[in-house]
């Protein structure tokens, strides 16, 4: 149960770091545009943007922070010009992914820590009691 915590953790705070790395690497490099949601989910949206090159994008991972967008709603976006599919809604960042993985976080302590403590009491309590020997 401590290693499947601590791994749960580790995970998340690999995907906040992910997610700090996108945002540098697109405020490094910034363009901005108008695009349409072409699907909106929870965890992934849909959409499609031109750059002023005149080419079109609509990237296969979707837009990141794609929370409160609706299909058919036109959002401004910001873009890694040197990878124009990297692309966020506009005004978003890795702070958005904060509370919701600290939660994760969270939520798997307070589950492991009594499951562990439940179970070393257990083992504890299992370990045989030593008896006296018979007096003769």
């Amino acid at each position: 149960m401590l290693i499947a915590a601590t791994a749960v953790s580790v995970l998340v705070g690999l995907l906040v770091l992910a997610a700090w790395r996108n945002d540098y690497l697109i405020s490094s490099d910034k363009g901005s545009t108008t695009a349409e949601v072409l699907s909106a989910g929870r965890l992934r949206s849909a959409v499609m943007y031109v750059t002023p090159d005149g080419e079109t994008h609509n990237p296969k991972v979707g837009v990141l922070y794609p929370t409160n967008l609706t299909a058919g709603e036109r959002i401004r976006v910001e873009y890694s010009r040197s990878d124009p599919d990297l692309v966020r809604v506009e005004g978003r960042d890795v702070r958005v992914a904060i509370p919701p993985a600290l939660s994760v976080i969270v939520v798997v302590w307070l589950l492991a820590l009594p499951t562990l403590w439940l179970l070393s009491r257990r083992s504890r309590g299992a370990e045989p009691v030593a008896r006296p020997a018979p007096q003769a």
